[in-house]
């Protein structure tokens, strides 16, 4: 496929001086392209990668390179495989947020309600852990709470250009560094390579485990060498989590069940300071953290609760108006293109760019609030 997949580690890192890639986009590149750019255009597809792909950005992109030899077509082929996309871009590595800004950018201000060029995510701030309680203490409404967030390794690239020395080298780095965590944070590891039935059924059971890559990853190549690299980690308690390199590097997951937000998100900025004491994080300036998919970048925070408003979800108008009102997202049970169980929506924060980590679970905080407030009444 694309530019960064087939090159061992030496000539994917091209200039290192330059940040350019000393090489051509090769032919058969730019025919994939091409031919790839000419479908999209000729098809209805919604996706945010057809609505800014102009043919200028396109022409102005299609032969660059990232320092790790990543190409435009490592950028778009899963919108181009996938019309019915949302997006249809991912970066394969981190200077590709730079390299082909003139695509990224105005897909991250449309999807992350207007965070325009010119602005600055701002720095990593938790804020008082201490004012969040628990949404719901009788228990009537909320069935779970869990806030999550993305990370990826400074120094390696993303999922489509990692090597397999390079995912066995990680996965290395992020088990001594998870085995270290101490208290109500301590756990086991599970790698994926050479997992037994047993343990693989009972990950799955409490929905732990995560399958191979969707169509989705698997045309964006980030399912490479699979499953060497990739592993699970979870404490005794199982209300904390860590995938890695599923699809980004690490996902860090602090949940359980009820609606004792504060407890979650306590758990949760704990174990990331934790962690980042040990591995350095890629960070960018203007667009905070960085990882795999566009979507997922600032904050990189999504705290959401598993919620019955039974009330509220007959009158889906009126959910919808609260939910917009807090920028949160109303989802399906089981997430996105799902439907509502037995009346459960995962509703969650939007916005993870353009504010604080404490901000963005605040919106939420007082978003849930609001909706339970409002099922009350009716």
């Amino acid at each position: 496929m694309g530019g960064c997949t087939s090159k061992d580690d030496k000539n994917a890192k091209g200039d290192e001086t330059t940040g350019k890639s000393n090489e051509m986009v090769d032919a058969a590149v730019l025919d994939k392209l091409e031919s790839g750019f000419k479908k999209l255009e000729a098809s209805d597809s919604k996706s945010l990668l057809k609505k800014y792909l102009t043919r200028e950005v396109f022409d102005k992109l299609k032969t660059k390179k990232t320092s790790f030899g990543s190409t435009l077509l490592d950028v778009i082929q899963s919108g181009l495989e996938n019309h019915d996309s949302g997006i249809g871009i991912y970066a394969p590595d981190a200077e590709a947020y730079t390299v082909f800004a003139d695509l990224f950018d105005p897909i991250i201000e449309d999807y992350h309600g207007g965070f325009k060029k010119t602005d600055k995510h701002p720095p990593k701030n938790w804020g008082d852990v201490s004012v969040f309680g628990n949404l719901d203490p009788a228990g009537e409404f909320v069935v779970s709470t869990r806030v999550r967030c993305g990370r990826s390794l400074e120094g390696y690239p993303f999922n489509p250009c990692l090597t397999e020395e390079q995912y066995k080298e990680m996965e290395q780095k992020v088990s001594s560094t998870l085995s270290g965590l101490e208290g109500e944070l301590k756990g086991t590891f599970y790698p994926l390579t050479g997992m037994s039935k047993e343990v693989q059924q009972k990950l799955i059971d409490d929905h732990f485990l995560f399958k191979e890559g969707d169509r989705f990853l698997q045309a964006a190549n980030a399912c490479r060498f699979w499953p060497t690299g990739r592993g699970i980690f979870h404490n005794d308690n199982k209300t904390f989590l860590v995938w890695v390199n599923e699809e980004d590097h690490l996902r860090i997951i602090s949940m359980q069940m009820g609606g004792d937000l504060g407890q979650v998100y306590r758990r949760l900025v704990t174990a990331v300071n934790d962690i980042e004491k040990r591995l350095p994080f890629s960070h960018h300036d203007r667009l905070g953290f960085l990882t795999f998919c566009p979507t997922n970048l600032g904050t990189t925070v999504r705290a959401s609760v598993h919620i019955k408003v039974p009330k509220l979800a007959s009158n889906k108008a009126k959910l919808d108006e609260v939910a917009s009102k807090f920028n949160l997202q109303v989802r399906g049970t089981r997430g996105e293109h799902t439907e509502a169980e037995g009346g459960i929506y995962d509703i969650s924060n939007k916005r993870r760019m353009g504010l604080t980590e404490f901000d963005a679970v605040k919106e939420m905080y007082d978003g849930i609030a609001e909706l339970i407030k409002i099922e009350k009444e009716l």
